[in-house]
């Protein structure tokens, strides 16, 4: 900036704010160049070591440990996982409890342990410089007890262990509930400071931080972890001054499906086991009906009682979901199939002949096919004709025969009335047994039916169970390559 465009209040003012920068830089540079110099105790007491700590690194909160200021922080970071709490599918969070460690060094600090009498110190946590490293994934308070010190080695190596309450955000995919596997994310990085100012590494191998986490963890709840992986991913030079270092932690959990295996799974396959067998109960003499309303009212109760055990999210509709679904479709099924063939047993007396388009594909063919054969009616007989013929018996010329040729006429009339009397009532049988051969017929299709319709449950019945088995085993091999 020109000074000499600038009004005289103007420049003094400018003058002053120079002064000011170049007084604190002084003052700064003075700080870092006496923290940098080591020194040696003069009295092996906590008093006088106390009293050269303080001196020294005391109240520096606002710049970063390093002598020069282009030099970067390192930080280190570990962590140990000791406990999952919760996992909300509806919310896509992750509840967990962790044991964050930090470790950086404090240039230019430090003493000799012989003289001083210790090689390390604990100090008060506010009155020291620490970085602003966060969980990317938080969504929510840490909701923890406050630590108040940490510790300082004889080396200037600085030892931060804090507890942390992490809520994060996780991308949950339930589809193959309850046997998922999810892979939840923990992102360090500096709030402010880019990778110029503050970088970040491996405290110590993912290994073993996953051996430390299964011997801390303290909860056996739902879940159970099986796997961490890490990666620090390259950031550009040309970002080095716009974007923050970072390490990225996968945590791998797994569900433990047994609890849903035996209160979901387990009993919806009995109850469409007991409605296949249903299938065998005779319609005709059996209430097969009521009874798979019976079935399809129980299972609906178990549905709604079960209900709070399965996840809800917005994201994914869960396969096990469709299982359930299946099966009460097919409990329906099941008995609108009765309710058909019912109908076709118990209504025939209001129906016709049977058509004969359907004898012909039906009680031949598709009986054939589902080994059902045709029983024939032994109640039809042949039709035999009584004729008697009248051998000279005419009554007006019946004064001229003998008193034997009279009575044989008189019992041939009487013969002929009742010949006709008896066909009338064969007639009435004919007509009788022809409504009972078409009823025949109609309760033969109906358990034709029965039977086809019986098959086809079983086939569908078993293609869809191994469709969804088969999903479920593709998609927890996809998950547990994660592993």
């Amino acid at each position: 900036m020109d000074v000499g465009l600038l009004s005289r209040p103007q420049a003094a003012g400018f003058t002053a704010s120079l002064q000011l920068c170049v007084c604190s830089y002084l003052v700064l540079q003075t700080l870092l160049i006496k923290s940098a110099e080591p020194f040696n105790c003069s009295e092996v007491t906590t008093d006088a070591f106390l009293t050269d700590v303080k001196d020294r690194i005391y109240g520096k909160t606002e710049i970063r440990p390093v002598v020069h200021l282009k030099t970067p922080t390192n930080i280190s970071v570990s962590f140990t996982l000791y406990g999952i709490l919760d996992v909300d599918e509806k919310a896509q969070k992750l509840d967990t409890f962790l044991w964050v460690n930090l470790y950086w060094n404090i240039e230019g600090l430090s003493w000799d342990p012989d003289q001083c009498g210790t090689n390390r110190i604990s100090l008060p946590r506010k009155q020291l410089w620490r970085p602003d490293i966060i969980i990317n994934e938080f969504i929510d308070d840490n909701k923890v007890p406050e630590t108040y010190y940490l510790y300082v080695t004889n080396t200037g190596h600085v030892i931060d262990d804090q507890p942390f309450h992490v809520i994060s955000s996780c991308n949950l995919d339930i589809y193959t509930f309850p046997f998922d596997i999810q892979n939840c994310t923990f992102t360090f990085n500096s709030y402010l400071h880019t990778v110029l100012d503050v970088q970040l590494s491996f405290a110590k191998p993912v290994e073993e931080i996953l051996s430390d986490s299964y011997q801390a963890m303290a909860t056996q709840g739902e879940w159970e972890l099986v796997n961490m992986h890490a990666e620090k991913p390259i950031i550009p030079p040309q970002d080095w001054n716009k974007t923050q270092d970072m390490l990225v932690y996968y945590i791998v959990l797994r569900r433990r499906a047994t609890l849903y295996v035996v209160n979901l799974l387990i009993p919806s396959c009995f109850l469409i086991t007991v409605d296949l067998f249903s299938f065998l109960l005779p319609p005709k003499n059996v209430d097969r009906s009521t009874f798979k309303m019976t079935l399809i009212l129980g299972y609906t109760v178990f549905l709604l009682l079960m209900n709070d055990m399965l996840p809800v999210t917005g994201n994914t509709l869960p396969l096990i979901n469709a299982f359930f679904s299946l099966c009460l479709a097919l409990m329906v099924a099941s008995l609108l199939e009765t309710i058909f063939i019912i109908n076709i047993q118990y209504g025939s007396t209001h129906y016709g002949p049977l058509p004969q388009w359907v004898k012909v594909f039906f009680l031949n063919y598709v009986a054939r096919l589902v080994c059902l054969n045709k029983t024939q009616s032994d109640q039809n007989c042949d039709k035999e004709e009584l004729i008697f013929e009248n051998e000279g018996c005419d009554p007006a010329v019946g004064n001229a025969k003998s008193k034997e040729d009279i009575k044989t006429c008189a019992s041939l009339q009487q013969l002929r009335e009742i010949t006709h009397e008896l066909i009338s009532i064969r007639q009435q049988v004919d007509k009788h047994f022809k409504t009972d051969e078409s009823a025949d017929e109609w309760d033969l299709l109906g358990q034709v039916i029965d039977r086809l319709l019986f098959g086809l449950y079983i086939a569908f019945l078993s293609v869809s169970f191994i469709t969804i088995v088969i999903i479920w085993l593709i998609w927890y091999k996809k998950n547990a390559s994660l592993i």
